[in-house]
């Protein structure tokens, strides 16, 4: 569990102010942790945002000299932040510029996750969630008392999670190693855009049969009118040794759309290529029982791992 605040927006030039990293146990419970304002070298930025003053920084130590505890407490963790990809991306430059690598293999984000369990409230900001799940905040924008909080709410949105079956938006990290021995950080891109991009290790064997399995290697666009959210969908093709494809053509394998007569849109675009269409829910219920092969005479038996532990 991390927050960091900050003294702009842009990693690399704005630094890390604050920072609380949570190491928690198989049970949710802080084991281990790092908690520390940081002299940033720069202008500390929106004080009245974060309450810290460059006079309040000026003896505190760098993130140099904090580095390898904060590696000790997230190694063999995933990395969990109220918007991972902000928090990641300067914990990422901070470690590139005092030449240490994190052993960061996977990330989570609470926003993302939140956004898939149905809450019905008006925004997703921390302070909301600490409201719906009864956590008390006491200083709003602290990097500990955020990710205290935030450690309080992951408990119940785990537990909700699986009531609802909701996959958990774990994603991994790359890490590059340069021929000086230097190691640096991939930033976080949108899964789509990534997952459109990538090539699927399996032959497509063809459209989707209704009432067969799925194939590893089929080819998976998604409509705008489903319920759960392109994320999760994304996450669940790929797992499954399926492609996700942003286009509808000949080649696309099925379209996962809930409306049952689209007059638009990729739905609209499979019916009139004779595309099969089905619904996230029976998709879901497809994508557990994935078989592999390269036709739908040949299958092989796969077994679907579970999700990572995060802690």
């Amino acid at each position: 569990m991390i927050d960091v605040e900050t003294s702009g927006f842009r990693p690399g030039q704005a630094r890390i102010v604050s920072l609380a990293v949570l190491g928690l146990d198989a049970a949710g419970r802080i084991e281990q942790s790092v908690v520390s304002l940081l002299n940033p070298g720069v202008d500390p930025g929106p004080t009245h945002v974060h309450g810290l003053t460059a006079a309040m920084l000026e003896d505190q130590p760098q993130f140099a000299d904090i580095v390898r505890d904060v590696a000790e407490v997230l190694r063999g963790r995933t990395l969990v932040a109220h918007n991972v990809a902000f928090d990641y991306a300067f914990l990422a430059a901070e470690a590139e510029i005092a030449e240490a690598e994190l052993p960061v293999d996977t990330v989570m984000c609470t926003v993302e996750l939140a956004r898939r369990l149905e809450l019905g409230i008006d925004n997703l900001r921390l302070e909301t969630l600490a409201a719906y799940w009864g956590v008390t905040q006491e200083r709003p924008h602290d990097a500990f008392d955020d990710a205290r909080v935030l450690t309080g709410i992951l408990a119940p949105a785990l537990e909700r999670a699986r009531e609802l079956d909701v996959w958990l938006p774990v994603h991994p990290v790359t890490r590059r190693r340069w021929p000086n021995g230097r190691v640096t950080h991939d930033e976080l891109r949108p899964l789509k855009v990534l997952a459109s991009r990538m090539p699927c290790p399996y032959l497509n064997p063809g459209r989707y049969v209704v009432g067969r399995p799925l194939v590893q290697g089929m080819r998976v666009a998604l409509a705008a009118e489903v319920g759960r959210t392109h994320e999760e969908l994304v996450e669940r093709i790929l797992h499954a040794g399926l492609a996700y494809s942003e286009v509808v053509d000949h080649e696309t394998s099925l379209v996962i759309c809930n409306e049952g007569a689209p007059e638009q849109g990729k739905g609209y675009h499979a019916l009139q290529l004779g595309v099969p269409v089905i619904s996230d829910t029976q998709f879901i219920r497809c994508v557990g029982n994935v078989v592999g092969g390269t036709s739908m005479d040949e299958f092989t038996s796969v077994t679907v791992e579970h999700q990572l532990a995060l802690f």
